[in-house]
């Protein structure tokens, strides 16, 4: 597995394996790895020749300096999975490579992003869709998977896609969850027994309702209708 930390080599990296042939599979993600991540990794080897897959702790989209800080790290760790996973290439950036002194770029993603998740963080989407374009920028993929465990995400994403002509398949693979119901997420590593037992609240609150999603005028709607088991 190929490590790479500067994006003109990761571009010479796919420039090559794109000549040879190969479809290119991109997997973005912030590391501290989980089997939901693998699943990404094993979606993006069924419809690509290479997978590559990107480890970078995005200090513009948290909206707080100590979330960022407490965020887990593991990149050995993370390393060695992916290298037994099949992993072509493991993309490193730093975060003075990807925002150098004096950056002031960012790409915005309207409406789909301001309700939800997004009007309690603000600018985190803008963080995802500036980073996230630069990922694509460095790895150049022909397809790009993300969890659907991340909705709002994975549909800005796309949306982004498609509004500025990237010419990337953006893929959205099923949440995959711990025997309790509870989605893996790296942020779990950071709760306490309590916390986590508290956590299985929400797929039990899940199980007992019928979920209706709407989409209207570039916003999402979601309506929870309680039945009695």
């Amino acid at each position: 597995m190929e490590r790479i930390t500067d994006p003109g080599a990761m571009r010479i990296w796919t420039d090559g394996r794109r000549r040879a042939g190969a479809r290119i599979a991109l997997v973005p993600t912030m590391g501290a790895l989980h089997t939901g991540h693998l699943a990404l990794v094993r979606r993006g080897a069924a419809v690509a020749n290479d997978v590559v897959v990107s480890i970078f702790v995005n200090p513009i989209q948290f909206d707080r300096r100590d979330d960022f800080d407490a965020y887990p790290r593991d990149v050995e760790g993370d390393a060695a999975v992916l290298a037994g996973a099949g992993v072509a290439a493991l993309y490193l950036p730093t975060a003075e490579v990807m925002y150098p002194d004096g950056f002031q770029s960012q790409v915005t993603v309207d409406r789909i992003t301001t309700s939800l998740c997004g009007a309690h963080r603000p600018g985190h989407f803008r963080g995802v869709t500036t980073v996230v374009t630069k990922l694509f920028h460095a790895v150049q993929p022909h397809v790009a998977l993300f969890g659907e465990k991340d909705y709002q995400q994975l549909v800005a994403i796309k949306r982004m896609v498609r509004d500025l002509d990237f010419g990337i398949e953006v893929v959205g693979v099923s949440t995959v969850r711990e025997d309790d119901g509870v989605a893996l997420s790296s942020r779990n590593q950071r709760l306490n027994p309590r916390e986590r037992q508290a956590a299985t609240c929400v797929p039990r609150a899940w199980s007992h309702s019928i979920c209706l999603f709407s989409w209207t005028r570039g916003s999402f709607f979601f309506v929870s209708i309680c039945t009695s088991k």
